[in-house]
């Protein structure tokens, strides 16, 4: 779905409720709806929806480690909780949706490895939103 996808009518003027402005998913969902044709508005009174994002977190975690206990393969991990609603009437249920992206440890290369898990957690944030706008356009 590198296209514009198409969403409720309802969506047109959509506003983005979230804790944390801030956050690479909320920075890519704001800038996919602009590309999808969405208008993302800064009050929800200026609004035709909602879509809420409840979660937003990301992190990694130490898949496995060496005979002398060095972390050698890591995984980096995104979960989003969110739900769409307009004019009271819900169009997207609350929804968990995680992903996960593996990759391996030197600590000969920590710069490369960085930048790495950096790619890897803009992929996973660019994938957990074509589901969301799959999401979206089945509707």
């Amino acid at each position: 779905m590198r296209g514009v996808a198409t969403v409720p009518p309802e969506m047109s003027r959509t506003y983005i409720e979230t804790n944390d402005r801030y956050s690479l998913f909320y920075r890519e969902l704001r800038d996919s709806f602009r590309r999808s044709g969405i208008e993302v508005v800064d009050a929800p009174i200026d609004a035709t929806a909602t879509f809420t994002i409840h979660a937003d977190q990301t992190g990694q975690r130490v898949l496995s480690v060496s005979a002398r206990n060095v972390p050698r393969e890591f995984e980096v991990f995104y979960v989003v909780s969110y739900d769409v609603v307009a004019s009271d009437k819900v169009i997207l249920e609350p929804r968990t949706q995680t992903l996960t992206r593996d990759y391996t440890w030197d600590e000969t290369e920590v710069l490369g490895k960085e930048k790495e898990e950096q790619l890897l957690r803009t992929s996973v944030v660019n994938d957990l939103i074509r589901v969301i706008l799959i999401q979206l356009s089945s509707l």
